[in-house]
């Protein structure tokens, strides 16, 4: 397909997916479009999801680079994406920022899991990555962010992430976290990270948190959950390392269901 290039500004790679009620009691894929360093693979699922997987073919993104994922899922369609493997980002010949957008839309009585690995940051890049989601009133929708600043040893790169959900074209939540070189005072400081190096949030909408809402509270050291303007849920956690806090996110995962 079209979209990727790799003239000096960067590559520019577009991954898009279409998914559709079969009208078979399941959900069809009838667009699975990748390029470049993006690969969407289908894998196997049971029931009416239907599952892909996103497979990072080349390095990156690195500094110049401009990655954009589309992801539509069709009124009573079941969509679950996840990746292979963390996407690292790298600092690059070109020292422009890199860019990693994904679109995401989800119709009446459909559903979609966004759960990718980690994103690392790794020393000397400099990424920008904007996620937003626009769910219509009976959506449902699990999705999983996760930033871990620097690999191990090393000072982490530049980082800012921003995070939007709209739920019947209103708006319930519009955050963004800037981190590493660079970035505004405090990031570290005990409001914000405290020192920690991992980050992740996990929003959980569904239609009957409008009947009843989430409680506000704690879920152990490190995370809390909060009720948002909407039928949804968040929660963010911070923790020393990747696998504490994808043990936070998963046990949050579970005291929401």
């Amino acid at each position: 397909m079209d979209g990727v290039s790799g003239h000096g500004a960067g590559v520019r790679s577009v991954a898009r997916i279409v998914a559709r009620d079969d009208g078979r009691g399941g959900t069809s894929l009838p667009v699975l479009e990748s390029d470049g360093p993006l690969a969407l693979r289908r894998t196997r699922a049971s029931g009416p999801e239907v599952r892909v997987m996103l497979v990072g073919a080349m390095s990156g993104p690195l500094g110049g680079d401009h990655f954009t994922v589309e992801a539509r899922v069709e009124e009573g369609a079941r969509l679950s994406v996840g990746s292979a493997a963390a996407t690292i980002a790298l600092p690059g010949q070109a020292k422009s920022e890199a860019r990693y957008d994904v679109r995401l839309s989800v119709a009446d009585g459909a559903e979609l899991h966004w759960l990718p690995e980690q994103l690392i940051s790794a020393q000397g890049s400099d990424l920008y990555v904007t996620t937003r989601v626009d769910l219509a009133a009976t959506a449902r929708l699990v999705l999983r962010e996760e930033q871990v600043l620097g690999r191990v040893g090393e000072e982490p790169g530049r980082l800012t992430s921003r995070l939007t959900v709209r739920i019947a074209e209103r708006a319930v939540l519009d955050q963004e976290l800037a981190c590493g070189p660079g970035a505004p005072g405090g990031w570290d400081g005990p409001a914000v990270l405290a020192g920690h190096r991992a980050v992740g949030q996990l929003v959980v909408v569904r239609p009957e948190f409008a009947a009843e809402p989430v409680t506000a509270r704690a879920l152990g050291e490190g995370a809390t959950v909060v009720p948002l303007a909407g039928p949804a849920a968040l929660v963010t956690a911070v923790a020393p390392d990747a696998l504490r806090l994808r043990r936070l996110l998963d046990e949050a995962l579970t005291s929401l269901a």
